[in-house]
């Protein structure tokens, strides 16, 4: 008798330290409480996830891949044995949904072509959330991940980008890392054009969240505090 495969469960998390029913839907931890093979990235996070999530399930009955810098590409079909044999897994993000801005897409891609059946779950997106608040053109934007360190670079590349906003009528999004997001605001601020609108969604779904969008221009006169804060920016020349 031929066995029915298990499916793959795309698990989001939540965006910061809130209760994960607040942002999560009821399917979420459905999905937890009858999966016990997860792919994660930090094994210890996840697991603290999960304990929140579904309290009564046994942790020691876990069984974790880890899908990080230092997993071997080779390793991957391994994650979804078992899969082949009936048993359903859960590819589980560190913050936010898999494979958007976060490693899981490699997985997603070898289950498509093993005929694994792929379950998307609803979940808070920091991308998403940042382009509906921003007042932006939700029809056409890019999200470009992060912008050269070098300064040269980087300044090339807002200009590139802004310049890109203005032809194609496009929103630009891209992310800093934490401890250089005021640098980045700065940044920004100094070498758009006054007219080029900013958004800075920062701390989503949180209490401390903060978004808003207004002219480099009056970033320049209205500060905010973005250090160590997760943070999106996006950018639209009118």
């Amino acid at each position: 008798m031929k066995i029915k495969l298990g499916k793959l469960y795309l698990i989001p998390t939540t965006l910061g330290d809130n209760e994960p029913l607040e942002v999560l839907p009821i399917s979420v931890k459905q999905a937890i409480d009858n999966i016990d093979t997860f792919i994660v990235e930090n094994d210890k996070t996840a697991r603290r996830f999960i304990k929140r999530i579904s309290p009564e399930k046994s942790q020691p009955s876990l069984n974790m891949f880890h899908l990080n810098k230092f997993t071997d590409e080779a390793d991957l079909p391994t994650f979804l044995h078992p899969c082949i044999n009936g048993v359903d897994v859960g590819l589980l993000s560190e913050a936010g949904c898999p494979g958007v801005a976060d490693p899981g897409a490699d997985v997603v891609k070898i289950a498509h072509q093993k005929n694994i059946k792929v379950v998307p779950l609803v979940g808070p997106s920091s991308i998403l959330m940042a382009i509906m608040s921003s007042g932006m053109n939700g029809q056409s934007f890019t999200f470009n991940g992060y912008l050269p360190i070098d300064k040269a670079e980087r300044k090339a590349e807002i200009k590139r980008l802004e310049r890109l906003s203005f032809e194609q009528n496009q929103s630009q999004i891209f992310i800093e890392t934490p401890y250089r997001n005021n640098k980045m605001l700065e940044d920004l601020s100094a070498v758009l054009e006054n007219n080029t609108d900013i958004c800075v969604a920062c701390d989503i779904t949180l209490r401390t969240e903060f978004i808003k969008t207004q002219t480099a221009n009056q970033w320049k006169k209205n500060k905010v505090d973005l250090h160590k804060r997760p943070t999106i920016f996006i950018i639209h020349k009118s």
